[in-house]
Protein backbone atom coordinates (compact mmCIF):
# COMPACT_ATOMS: atom_id res chain seq x y z
CA UNK A 1 0.00 0.00 0.00
CA UNK A 2 2.70 2.20 0.51
CA UNK A 3 4.80 2.05 -2.55
CA UNK A 4 1.25 2.62 -4.20
CA UNK A 5 0.86 6.01 -2.54
CA UNK A 6 4.44 6.63 -3.31
CA UNK A 7 3.64 5.84 -7.18
CA UNK A 8 0.07 7.92 -6.63
CA UNK A 9 1.66 10.64 -5.21
CA UNK A 10 4.60 10.98 -7.87
CA UNK A 11 2.28 10.48 -10.45
CA UNK A 12 0.12 13.88 -9.27
CA UNK A 13 3.27 15.92 -8.96
CA UNK A 14 4.43 14.90 -12.13
CA UNK A 15 0.63 15.60 -13.49
CA UNK A 16 0.09 19.02 -12.26
CA UNK A 17 3.03 20.04 -14.58
CA UNK A 18 1.32 18.94 -17.35
CA UNK A 19 -1.35 20.83 -16.69
CA UNK A 20 0.41 23.87 -16.42
CA UNK A 21 1.56 23.33 -20.45
CA UNK A 22 -1.73 22.30 -21.02
CA UNK A 23 -3.17 25.46 -19.60
CA UNK A 24 -1.22 27.40 -22.25
CA UNK A 25 -3.07 25.44 -25.14
CA UNK A 26 -6.30 26.01 -23.64
CA UNK A 27 -6.13 29.66 -22.91
CA UNK A 28 -5.13 30.17 -26.56
CA UNK A 29 -7.61 28.03 -27.94
CA UNK A 30 -10.31 29.54 -25.73
CA UNK A 31 -9.63 33.25 -26.82
CA UNK A 32 -8.49 33.27 -30.32
CA UNK A 33 -9.35 29.50 -31.61
CA UNK A 34 -6.05 28.57 -32.08
CA UNK A 35 -4.40 25.46 -31.38
CA UNK A 36 -0.57 26.97 -30.64
CA UNK A 37 1.56 23.99 -31.97
CA UNK A 38 4.53 26.91 -30.29
CA UNK A 39 3.46 26.14 -26.85
CA UNK A 40 6.26 23.58 -26.44
CA UNK A 41 8.40 26.19 -28.05
CA UNK A 42 7.24 28.53 -26.21
CA UNK A 43 8.44 26.20 -22.76
CA UNK A 44 11.70 25.87 -24.70
CA UNK A 45 12.46 29.61 -25.08
CA UNK A 46 11.22 30.75 -22.04
CA UNK A 47 13.29 28.45 -20.14
CA UNK A 48 16.55 29.32 -22.40
CA UNK A 49 15.76 33.51 -21.49
CA UNK A 50 15.91 32.29 -17.59
CA UNK A 51 18.90 30.50 -17.60
CA UNK A 52 21.18 32.61 -19.91
CA UNK A 53 19.91 36.21 -18.03
CA UNK A 54 20.51 34.13 -14.67
CA UNK A 55 24.18 33.51 -15.79
CA UNK A 56 24.87 37.34 -17.34
CA UNK A 57 23.59 39.42 -15.27
CA UNK A 58 26.01 38.77 -12.43
CA UNK A 59 29.08 39.20 -14.66
CA UNK A 60 27.13 42.38 -16.62
CA UNK A 61 26.22 44.33 -13.52
CA UNK A 62 28.96 43.36 -10.90
CA UNK A 63 26.75 41.25 -8.27
CA UNK A 64 27.22 37.75 -6.58
CA UNK A 65 23.77 37.23 -4.92
CA UNK A 66 21.77 34.26 -7.10
CA UNK A 67 18.55 35.50 -5.67
CA UNK A 68 19.12 38.58 -6.96
CA UNK A 69 20.18 37.41 -10.24
CA UNK A 70 17.32 34.57 -10.75
CA UNK A 71 14.30 37.83 -10.07
CA UNK A 72 15.86 40.06 -12.71
CA UNK A 73 16.38 36.90 -15.11
CA UNK A 74 12.57 35.90 -14.35
CA UNK A 75 11.52 39.69 -14.70
CA UNK A 76 14.01 40.04 -18.09
CA UNK A 77 12.77 36.34 -19.51
CA UNK A 78 9.09 37.73 -18.64
CA UNK A 79 9.40 40.83 -21.12
CA UNK A 80 10.95 39.21 -23.29
CA UNK A 81 7.78 36.78 -23.49
CA UNK A 82 5.39 39.69 -23.74
CA UNK A 83 7.61 40.84 -26.84
CA UNK A 84 7.24 37.49 -28.30
CA UNK A 85 3.25 37.26 -27.39
CA UNK A 86 2.91 41.03 -29.41
CA UNK A 87 4.97 40.32 -31.94
CA UNK A 88 3.06 37.07 -32.91
CA UNK A 89 -0.35 38.82 -32.85
CA UNK A 90 0.89 42.17 -34.80
CA UNK A 91 3.16 40.02 -37.27
CA UNK A 92 1.01 36.42 -37.51
CA UNK A 93 -2.49 36.66 -35.73
CA UNK A 94 -3.29 39.58 -36.35
CA UNK A 95 -3.06 38.98 -40.22
CA UNK A 96 -4.94 36.08 -40.86
CA UNK A 97 -7.97 37.55 -38.92
CA UNK A 98 -11.02 35.00 -40.14
CA UNK A 99 -9.10 32.63 -42.12
CA UNK A 100 -10.12 28.67 -41.56
CA UNK A 101 -8.46 26.64 -38.94
CA UNK A 102 -5.95 25.20 -40.84
CA UNK A 103 -4.12 28.70 -41.74
CA UNK A 104 -4.19 29.39 -38.28
CA UNK A 105 -2.53 26.01 -37.28
CA UNK A 106 0.13 26.35 -40.33
CA UNK A 107 1.21 29.77 -38.54
CA UNK A 108 1.78 28.26 -35.03
CA UNK A 109 4.09 25.23 -36.44
CA UNK A 110 5.61 27.90 -38.51
CA UNK A 111 6.09 29.70 -34.99
CA UNK A 112 7.22 26.78 -33.42
CA UNK A 113 10.07 26.27 -35.78
CA UNK A 114 10.75 29.67 -35.71
CA UNK A 115 11.10 29.97 -31.66
CA UNK A 116 13.25 27.00 -31.60
CA UNK A 117 15.40 28.00 -34.19
CA UNK A 118 16.08 31.73 -32.82
CA UNK A 119 16.51 30.49 -29.58
CA UNK A 120 19.08 28.36 -30.43
CA UNK A 121 20.84 31.27 -32.29
CA UNK A 122 20.39 33.68 -29.64
CA UNK A 123 20.63 31.72 -26.49
CA UNK A 124 23.17 29.06 -28.02
CA UNK A 125 22.45 25.38 -27.84
CA UNK A 126 23.96 23.55 -25.17
CA UNK A 127 22.50 22.23 -21.77
CA UNK A 128 22.25 24.86 -19.14
CA UNK A 129 21.22 25.04 -15.71
CA UNK A 130 18.24 26.55 -13.83
CA UNK A 131 19.05 26.84 -10.39
CA UNK A 132 16.33 28.31 -8.20
CA UNK A 133 16.81 27.04 -4.73
CA UNK A 134 14.20 24.32 -4.93
CA UNK A 135 15.68 21.57 -2.35
CA UNK A 136 17.00 17.92 -3.95
CA UNK A 137 16.57 15.80 -1.00
CA UNK A 138 14.03 13.26 -0.56
CA UNK A 139 11.46 13.24 1.87
CA UNK A 140 9.83 10.35 3.87
CA UNK A 141 6.56 10.66 5.07
CA UNK A 142 3.62 8.36 7.03
CA UNK A 143 6.62 6.57 8.52
CA UNK A 144 4.70 5.12 11.49
CA UNK A 145 1.94 3.87 9.46
CA UNK A 146 3.95 2.55 6.40
CA UNK A 147 7.12 0.61 6.92
CA UNK A 148 9.99 2.64 5.62
CA UNK A 149 7.55 5.82 5.05
CA UNK A 150 6.49 7.23 1.66
CA UNK A 151 9.18 8.80 0.19
CA UNK A 152 8.50 12.28 -1.61
CA UNK A 153 10.87 14.07 -3.91
CA UNK A 154 10.83 17.74 -2.18
CA UNK A 155 12.17 18.94 -5.80
CA UNK A 156 8.94 17.70 -7.23
CA UNK A 157 6.81 18.51 -3.83
CA UNK A 158 7.38 22.26 -4.23
CA UNK A 159 7.36 22.33 -8.22
CA UNK A 160 3.90 21.07 -7.93
CA UNK A 161 3.14 23.49 -4.81
CA UNK A 162 4.13 26.60 -7.79
CA UNK A 163 2.12 24.56 -10.37
CA UNK A 164 -1.02 24.57 -8.42
CA UNK A 165 -0.65 28.14 -7.06
CA UNK A 166 -0.45 29.37 -10.41
CA UNK A 167 -3.37 27.33 -11.55
CA UNK A 168 -5.13 28.57 -8.56
CA UNK A 169 -4.71 32.31 -9.62
CA UNK A 170 -5.02 31.90 -13.21
CA UNK A 171 -8.73 30.58 -12.21
CA UNK A 172 -9.41 33.95 -9.98
CA UNK A 173 -7.78 36.23 -13.00
CA UNK A 174 -10.41 34.72 -15.41
CA UNK A 175 -13.44 34.86 -13.08
CA UNK A 176 -13.25 37.93 -10.58
CA UNK A 177 -11.37 40.43 -12.95
CA UNK A 178 -12.57 43.13 -15.43
CA UNK A 179 -9.56 41.80 -17.95
CA UNK A 180 -10.29 37.69 -17.07
CA UNK A 181 -14.19 38.41 -17.89
CA UNK A 182 -13.33 40.31 -21.47
CA UNK A 183 -11.30 36.96 -22.35
CA UNK A 184 -14.36 34.51 -21.70
CA UNK A 185 -16.53 36.79 -23.61
CA UNK A 186 -14.00 37.04 -26.73
CA UNK A 187 -13.76 33.03 -26.02
CA UNK A 188 -17.47 32.62 -26.30
CA UNK A 189 -17.96 34.99 -29.45
CA UNK A 190 -15.51 37.14 -30.99
CA UNK A 191 -18.37 39.60 -33.17
CA UNK A 192 -20.01 40.15 -30.02
CA UNK A 193 -17.18 40.97 -27.94
CA UNK A 194 -16.11 42.95 -30.87
CA UNK A 195 -19.80 44.38 -31.24
CA UNK A 196 -19.46 45.88 -27.28
CA UNK A 197 -16.14 47.18 -27.79
CA UNK A 198 -13.75 44.48 -26.77
CA UNK A 199 -10.61 44.97 -28.94
CA UNK A 200 -9.62 41.21 -30.04
CA UNK A 201 -5.74 42.81 -30.86
CA UNK A 202 -5.57 43.53 -27.33
CA UNK A 203 -6.90 40.40 -25.75
CA UNK A 204 -4.72 38.41 -27.70
CA UNK A 205 -1.51 39.87 -26.94
CA UNK A 206 -2.64 39.62 -22.94
CA UNK A 207 -3.66 35.60 -23.71
CA UNK A 208 -0.47 34.69 -25.52
CA UNK A 209 1.17 36.73 -22.84
CA UNK A 210 -0.16 34.83 -20.22
CA UNK A 211 0.61 31.70 -21.77
CA UNK A 212 3.94 32.82 -22.07
CA UNK A 213 3.93 33.53 -18.48
CA UNK A 214 2.87 29.86 -17.91
CA UNK A 215 5.20 28.77 -20.82
CA UNK A 216 8.17 30.38 -18.40
CA UNK A 217 7.00 28.89 -14.91
CA UNK A 218 6.97 25.71 -16.96
CA UNK A 219 9.95 25.71 -18.37
CA UNK A 220 11.72 27.19 -15.23
CA UNK A 221 10.26 23.89 -13.12
CA UNK A 222 11.08 21.46 -16.13
CA UNK A 223 14.47 23.00 -16.39
CA UNK A 224 15.27 23.05 -12.56
CA UNK A 225 14.59 19.38 -12.62
CA UNK A 226 16.14 18.15 -15.98
CA UNK A 227 18.14 21.08 -17.50
CA UNK A 228 17.58 23.50 -19.99
CA UNK A 229 17.88 21.60 -23.29
CA UNK A 230 16.30 21.32 -26.40
CA UNK A 231 14.10 18.32 -25.51
CA UNK A 232 12.42 20.27 -23.65
CA UNK A 233 10.10 21.48 -26.58
CA UNK A 234 8.88 17.78 -26.45
CA UNK A 235 6.79 18.48 -23.91
CA UNK A 236 4.17 19.78 -25.54
CA UNK A 237 3.31 16.36 -26.99
CA UNK A 238 2.80 14.99 -23.22
CA UNK A 239 0.19 17.96 -23.06
CA UNK A 240 -1.61 17.24 -26.25
CA UNK A 241 -2.98 14.13 -24.36
CA UNK A 242 -4.26 16.02 -21.26
CA UNK A 243 -5.73 18.80 -23.73
CA UNK A 244 -7.84 16.17 -25.74
CA UNK A 245 -8.37 14.56 -22.43
CA UNK A 246 -9.62 17.66 -20.68
CA UNK A 247 -11.59 19.47 -23.19
CA UNK A 248 -9.93 22.59 -25.39
CA UNK A 249 -12.01 25.05 -24.17
CA UNK A 250 -12.20 24.00 -20.05
CA UNK A 251 -9.35 25.41 -17.40
CA UNK A 252 -10.81 22.65 -15.20
CA UNK A 253 -10.42 19.79 -17.46
CA UNK A 254 -6.74 21.04 -17.86
CA UNK A 255 -6.17 20.39 -14.59
CA UNK A 256 -7.74 16.90 -14.09
CA UNK A 257 -6.37 15.81 -17.23
CA UNK A 258 -3.34 16.27 -16.16
CA UNK A 259 -3.44 14.72 -12.58
CA UNK A 260 -5.46 11.49 -14.55
CA UNK A 261 -2.60 11.20 -17.27
CA UNK A 262 0.15 11.62 -14.29
CA UNK A 263 -1.16 9.12 -11.79
CA UNK A 264 -2.18 6.84 -15.00
CA UNK A 265 1.05 6.48 -16.35
CA UNK A 266 2.92 6.21 -13.15
CA UNK A 267 1.05 3.33 -12.20
CA UNK A 268 0.96 1.79 -15.76
CA UNK A 269 4.62 2.26 -15.76
CA UNK A 270 4.76 0.59 -12.27
CA UNK A 271 2.16 -2.51 -12.31
CA UNK A 272 1.58 -3.37 -15.74
CA UNK A 273 5.10 -2.28 -17.23
CA UNK A 274 6.71 -5.50 -15.37
CA UNK A 275 4.41 -7.34 -17.26
CA UNK A 276 3.73 -6.47 -20.74
CA UNK A 277 7.09 -3.93 -21.49
CA UNK A 278 8.47 -0.93 -20.49
CA UNK A 279 8.06 2.26 -22.43
CA UNK A 280 3.91 2.31 -21.60
CA UNK A 281 4.47 6.19 -20.25
CA UNK A 282 5.42 7.09 -23.88
CA UNK A 283 2.29 5.95 -25.07
CA UNK A 284 -0.18 5.67 -22.46
CA UNK A 285 -1.69 8.75 -22.80
CA UNK A 286 -2.41 8.62 -25.91
CA UNK A 287 -3.98 5.19 -25.73
CA UNK A 288 -6.24 6.94 -22.98
CA UNK A 289 -7.37 9.86 -25.37
CA UNK A 290 -7.95 7.22 -28.00
CA UNK A 291 -10.65 5.63 -25.57
CA UNK A 292 -12.15 8.62 -24.30
CA UNK A 293 -12.90 10.60 -27.69
CA UNK A 294 -14.69 7.18 -28.86
CA UNK A 295 -17.06 7.86 -26.07
CA UNK A 296 -16.80 11.65 -25.61
CA UNK A 297 -14.95 13.28 -28.63
CA UNK A 298 -15.26 16.86 -26.79
CA UNK A 299 -13.28 15.50 -23.96
CA UNK A 300 -14.44 15.46 -20.06
CA UNK A 301 -15.06 18.85 -19.73
CA UNK A 302 -15.26 19.92 -23.07
CA UNK A 303 -18.64 22.13 -24.12
CA UNK A 304 -20.44 19.57 -26.63
CA UNK A 305 -21.21 21.22 -29.63
CA UNK A 306 -24.79 20.97 -30.86
CA UNK A 307 -25.12 21.56 -35.17
CA UNK A 308 -28.85 22.65 -35.84
CA UNK A 309 -29.39 22.09 -39.55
Amino acid sequence: MGFFLETTIGGLMSGMLYSLVALGFVLIFKASGVFNFAQGAMVLFAALAMARFSEWFPALLGFDSKLLANLLAFAAAMAVMVIVAWLIERLVLGKLVNQEGITLLMATLGITYFLDGFGQTLFGSDIYKIDIGLPKDPLFLLESVFQGGVLVNKEDLFAAAIAAALVIALSIFFQYTGTGRALRAVADDHQAAQSIGIPLSRVWVIVWSVAGFTALVAGIIWGSKLGVQFSLSLLALKALPVVILGGLTSVPGAIIGGLILGVGEKLSEVFLGPHIGGGIEIWFGYVLVLFVLLVRPQGLFGEKIIDRV
